[in-house]
C-alpha cells in the first residue's frame, strides 16, 4: 500500500509539472507569433501596428518568466518525481524561458528599426523567418502535450523540429548574404541591428531544437 502511494503521488508530481510545462510553451508560442506578426506589420510599413504586437510579446514573454518559477517550486516539492526525470523536465523549462528571450530581444531590435530604411528583400526575408520559426514552436509544443498520452508521437514531432530549424538555419545565412548586396543602402547602425534581429530569430530556432532534444529523452521515459 505504501508502495503504491509513493507511486501515486510520484505520477501526480510528473503531471503537474508536465502541465505547467505545456502552458509555458504555449506562452513561449505565443512570444513566437506576435514576433512573426509585427515582423510582418513591419515589412508591410505599419509601425504602429507592430508596436501593439511587441506590446502583446513583452507581456507574454513576463508570463513565461513566472510560468518558470512555478515550474522549479513545484519540482522542488518532495522527492518524489525521479531526479533525472527532474533534471529533463527543468532543462525544457529553463529552455523555453530562453526562447522566449530571444523573440523579446528581437522585438526590441524591431521597435529600434521603426523609420529605418530597410530593403523589401531583407524585410521580407525576415517575415519568411519568423513564420518558420512559429512552425518550429508549434512543432515543438506539438511533441511536448504529447509526451504522456502518446510518446511515439512526441518523438516523431520532436524529430521534425530539428528539421524545420535546419531549414531556418539556411535562411539565416541566405539573410546575412543579402548584406553584400544591399550594404551601400543601408547605414552602419542599421546593419547592426538588423543583423542582431535576424540572428535572435535564428537564436530562437536553436533554442527549440536544443529543446526538442530532451523530449526525446523524456518521452522515452514514459
Amino acid at each position: 500500500m505504501e508502495r503504491r502511494s509513493y507511486n501515486w503521488f510520484e505520477k501526480r508530481r510528473k503531471t503537474k509539472g508536465l502541465e505547467l510545462a505545456h502552458e509555458q510553451i504555449s506562452k513561449a508560442f505565443d512570444t513566437v507569433t506576435w514576433l512573426h506578426k509585427a515582423t510582418k506589420s513591419f515589412s508591410e510599413g505599419n509601425f504602429e501596428e507592430a508596436k501593439k504586437y511587441i506590446e502583446n510579446l513583452y507581456k507574454a514573454e513576463e508570463e513565461v518568466d513566472k510560468l518558470r518559477t512555478d515550474v522549479f517550486m513545484e519540482l522542488s516539492k518532495g522527492i518524489a518525481l525521479v531526479a533525472d526525470y527532474r533534471e529533463d523536465l527543468l532543462h525544457v523549462v529553463k529552455r523555453l524561458d530562453t526562447l522566449a528571450d530571444h523573440t523579446k530581444d528581437a522585438a526590441r531590435c524591431l521597435e529600434m528599426l521603426a523609420g529605418a530604411k530597410i530593403p523589401q528583400e531583407l524585410c521580407e526575408k525576415t517575415v519568411f523567418m519568423t513564420s518558420k520559426l512559429v512552425e518550429t514552436a508549434q512543432t515543438l509544443r506539438n511533441s511536448i502535450e504529447k509526451i504522456s498520452a502518446n510518446p511515439a508521437e512526441a518523438i516523431e514531432q520532436a524529430k521534425k523540429v530539428g528539421e524545420i530549424e535546419h531549414i531556418l538555419d539556411e535562411e539565416y545565412l541566405k539573410a546575412k548574404s543579402l548584406f553584400v548586396k544591399y550594404g551601400g543602402e543601408i547605414n552602419c547602425g542599421t546593419m547592426v541591428i538588423f543583423d542582431d534581429l535576424i540572428e535572435f530569430v535564428e537564436h530562437a530556432a536553436d533554442m527549440c531544437a536544443d529543446t526538442a532534444d530532451y523530449i526525446l529523452v523524456l518521452s522515452s521515459r514514459e
